[in-house]
């Protein structure tokens, strides 16, 4: 009887839920009313495949060509790794150290010409008489300059290079545009102009033999023998430690190129500063010797333990 009672009875509806208060009613309606409108989606444009997108950062100051250049960079380095390094190397291996040196003395000697005339043209009289006293003593003494006597006792003549594109520097003319170019390397306009008179020089005031294609090409031959050689342990540094080795190079040539003119000009520069960090330490030979590699900062002398005197 109890089931059917219970069965009977009409079941028990709980109570309407309260309307929620007036506030939370108006406040999706009043965030929906300030909410921005989107502005209608732009109908989609087709492309154009005659058109083209350029996009990126641009070139880095002072290289406007840099795209250019550093395939030619690439170019070069495949060519060196091919061709040029193996010759080199093997030039190295089979000349006996004091033919090399002679080679490399009478190089040296035979730029002595330009070297005291743009001492001149730069007003620095002790060097162009430096450099015109290097090349009597190497080309009579020296046995045309294959040995390098002007640099020892008592003369103590040491080899400085210059050139025209100093020159041009040193009276204010800018670096230009840099480039990096087959068979020349890294370089920059002014310095492109100022190489251009450096080889013009002698052949146009001399005449023959300094004149002729044979001794062009074989100047160009050994000189390019030597340079390579004498590059190896920068190339391989640059190379072997740097991420970006265009980049590098670049930075490099420029950095000790200014350096160059603000020494000729007297004027400080901090080298070490504007040096790449993979290069920071390396040789210092990459363009010139008119500025020298910076002397190390001398080791601070040890200091003895101290004692102490026991009572």
């Amino acid at each position: 009887m109890a089931a059917a009672l219970a069965a009977a009875s009409p079941p028990v509806e709980a109570p309407p839920a309260a309307p929620p208060p007036a506030t939370e009613q108006a406040a999706p309606a009043a965030a929906s009313a300030q909410a921005p409108t989107p502005p209608p989606a732009k109908p989609a444009v087709p492309e154009d495949p005659n058109v083209i997108v350029v996009t990126g950062q641009g070139a880095p100051p002072g290289d406007p060509a840099a795209a250019v250049n550093e395939v030619s960079f690439e170019a070069v380095q495949a060519v060196d790794k091919a061709f040029v390094e193996p010759i080199a190397m093997g030039y190295a291996k089979a000349a006996p150290k004091p033919l090399r040196q002679g080679v490399h003395n009478a190089l040296n000697n035979l730029s002595e010409p330009i070297n005291f005339v743009n001492s001149l043209l730069q007003l620095k009289i002790g060097k162009a008489f430096k450099a015109l006293g290097r090349f009597g003593i190497n080309s009579t003494v020296g046995v045309v300059g294959l040995i390098d006597v002007a640099k020892r006792k008592p003369f103590k003549l040491p080899y400085e290079r210059n050139g025209f594109a100093n020159t041009l520097g040193y009276y204010g003319i800018g670096a230009g545009p840099y480039m990096y170019l087959p068979l020349i390397g890294p370089t920059s306009a002014r310095d492109l102009v100022g190489r251009v008179l450096d080889l013009s020089l002698v052949p146009g005031v001399v005449g023959k033999p300094f004149s002729s294609p044979a001794y062009a090409l074989g100047t160009g031959v050994a000189r390019s023998l030597d340079d390579r050689v004498e590059l190896d342990d920068f190339l391989r540094r640059l190379r072997s430690e740097c991420t970006n080795p265009y980049a590098a190079e670049r930075g490099y040539y420029l950095a000790v190129r200014e350096a160059e003119i603000a020494s000729l000009r007297k004027r400080p520069f901090d080298l070490a500063s504007r040096l790449p960090a993979c290069l920071a330490e390396g040789p210092k030979v990459r363009v010139g010797q008119a500025v020298p590699p910076p002397e190390p900062a001398p080791a601070p002398p040890a200091q003895e333990p101290s004692v102490t005197p026991q009572m």
